[in-house]
């Protein structure tokens, strides 16, 4: 079995935004930014569905030696659970790209304070502000989640 390369990802290989001095947070420049790499993402990972779906078709064997049959199995459910943590991005995302045409992106959902330009590059999902998301990733840790 051939080993993928890794493709570089469209987080990977975007040009980050600069504001200008003064510039306001969350206009229109600033948000087809992250409009675009949202769509950009979307694309690329649904790209990589169709990949799995046609890997899937195409690669079936019916192996004599059962070691061979489980092993293919488990690669099997390996990029079936792959594709289903990337289903639940792409709900992510497409929710996402709502908020922005709902002019809401950008801003903690808890508090209400700037996410920051940085931080949505990194994470363009996000809906927490940093000390917000720690608040919560503690809150977790001490309820035993």
């Amino acid at each position: 079995m051939a080993v993928a390369e890794k493709q570089e990802s469209v987080l990977d290989t975007f040009k980050p935004y600069e504001p200008a001095p003064g510039e306001e947070y969350m206009n229109e420049q600033q948000l087809a930014h992250f409009r675009h790499i949202l769509l950009s993402w979307k694309k690329e990972l649904m790209e990589e569905v169709d990949r799995t779906v046609r890997h899937l078709q195409e690669d079936v064997n019916n192996y004599a030696d059962p070691a061979d049959r489980a092993t293919q199995e488990e690669g099997f459910n390996l990029e079936l659970r792959t594709r289903d943590r990337e289903r639940k991005l792409l709900k992510k995302i497409n929710e996402t790209i709502d908020s922005i045409d709902e002019d809401d992106y950008g801003f903690c959902e808890a508090c209400g304070v700037e996410i920051g330009i940085r931080r949505l590059e990194a994470r363009p999902t996000a809906t927490l502000c940093v000390d917000c998301k720690t608040l919560s990733e503690l809150k977790e840790k001490q309820l035993g989640g």
